[in-house]
């Protein structure tokens, strides 16, 4: 490569000891001159060419040569220190591997040792442990036998006395059950006896009226106010005698007078418990003139009632007996066409307790009824009052809304406006807040931000 590259130099040296010649040439001689000495100077440099490429091929021929034979010995001595290395470096682990299996059993024969010793070692710690263990689970068990007997006997103790003491409680409550028991009868017997007075009782006439008016009583005040009804009411004008109890039915008569349904109360008790004996006794005859002397006594109360209490159009044309007990109802019920006869002949309706209960309730609602009726008509009039007044409410509605059609318009035409002058704001510079306020004081209360936004939002 070196003799290449001074065969170049020494050529282009050449040339240029060429070129300054023909150049002398030129200066010195003429034109044909000239001529004849370029032809001559081209015609050696092309020899020189060809002399420098034969040359500089020989040359590397010759360095192809040297160069294929310095990388053959090169391969060689490659390959020989490759192989040397390899037999080195077997060399190495044949004796690192036979280091290796001593090593192992070194360590083999260590690690057996050391688990000898520590298998031996832990098995004279578990025997000392074991025997410690039993040691300790002899006394425990000692420990704990002794301490089971002890708990044992104060169980004992206290079981004992507990059952004593629940035992003595039992017997006592026992005792004092049986005291309530003698107590109750005591009691029963209290209630036998005031039982029996007031059977005694209720033989009289006046008391058993009086029963019977308290009890009537009770259910009016159940379903009525006290002005829907009255008591001790003298229903026939001129007349003194007095029902039990009135009902004031709404609207009123020829005279302005309150219209009154007689209620009268009747407890023909007497009657009653002679039949009541004799279906006991089972006396047939005796039940059957029971039950026909109850029969007169209901139908002689009811022409009484008819006679002193029903007067229309003062009153109702009918009235309600009224039985206190519901056995005396069932058994009046039971004599066969006694109801019919009583609503036929004297317009008189059987009620008991719960009966009454029942047409009262039913009262009560029709009363309510009519109360609505005449609230509807109320409530008609106050309908077309409203329908009189909203046709004035509609023409106000509509004068309201005119005047606020007009005022949109006036707020649209004003927000035109106010875009407008934004448009034309678009080019100017806001000044900062504090200035603006100087400038312009505006009052409290005003969106001085929100305005000042839109402004400088408008700006592009």
């Amino acid at each position: 490569m070196r003799m290449e590259f001074w065969l170049w130099v020494a050529l282009a040296v050449l040339a240029g000891l060429n070129l300054l010649q023909l150049a002398v040439l030129l200066l010195r001689k003429p034109a044909a001159a000239m001529a004849t000495a370029r032809d001559d100077l081209l015609a050696g440099q092309e020899r020189l060419e060809r002399e420098l490429r034969r040359e500089i091929s020989e040359s590397s021929r010759g360095a192809r040569q040297e160069l294929t034979h310095t990388l053959a010995t090169f391969q060689d001595a490659l390959v020989k220190q490759g192989a040397e290395a390899t037999r080195t470096q077997n060399t190495q682990i044949d004796a690192f591997g036979q280091q290796l299996n001593l090593l192992q059993k070194t360590l083999a024969d260590t690690l057996t040792l050391q688990l000898q010793g520590l298998s031996e070692s832990n098995a004279r710690r578990m025997g000392e442990v074991r025997a410690t263990l039993e040691a300790q689970l002899a006394q425990l068990q000692s420990t704990n036998t002794a301490k089971l007997d002890e708990m044992r006997a104060t169980v004992d103790e206290k079981l004992q006395a507990t059952l004593q003491a629940r035992l003595g409680e039992s017997f006592k409550q026992v005792a004092e059950r049986l005291e309530q028991v003698h107590k109750g009868l005591g009691e029963m017997q209290t209630l036998a006896q005031g039982v029996g007075d007031l059977k005694h009782l209720l033989t009289n006439v006046k008391t058993r009226g009086i029963f019977g008016e308290a009890q009537l009583g009770a259910l009016l005040e159940q379903v009525f106010v006290p002005d829907q009804y009255a008591a001790q009411v003298a229903t026939r004008p001129g007349n003194k005698n007095v029902v039990d109890f009135a009902i004031r039915l709404p609207g009123r008569s020829d005279s302005g007078a309150p219209v009154w349904l007689p209620i009268d109360a009747k407890f023909p008790n007497e009657d009653y418990e002679r039949l009541l004996d004799a279906q006991a006794r089972a006396d047939v005859v005796a039940a059957d003139a029971a039950a026909k002397a109850l029969e007169s006594r209901i139908r002689l109360e009811a022409k009484s009632i008819a006679e002193k209490y029903v007067e229309p159009p003062h009153t109702t044309d009918f009235a309600i007996l009224f039985l206190p007990t519901e056995g005396l109802y069932a058994e009046v019920l039971r004599r066969p066409g006694l109801m019919a006869s009583l609503q036929r002949d004297y317009r008189i309706t059987l009620a008991g307790p719960t009966t009454l209960l029942s047409m009262l309730s039913s009262l009560q609602m029709g009363f309510r009824t009519l109360a609505l009726e005449k609230r509807s008509s109320e409530v008609w009039q106050v309908l077309g009052a409203v329908k009189t007044e909203f046709g004035k409410f509609g023409g106000m509605l509509d004068k309201a809304r005119m005047q606020t059609e007009t005022v949109l318009k006036t707020l649209g035409a004003a927000d035109v406006r106010t875009r407008a002058m934004g448009r034309a704001l678009r080019q100017v510079e806001a000044l900062p807040e504090a200035l603006s306020q100087s400038l312009l004081p505006l009052p409290d209360g005003l969106d001085e931000p929100d305005e000042q936004a839109g402004l400088t939002g408008a700006q592009p």
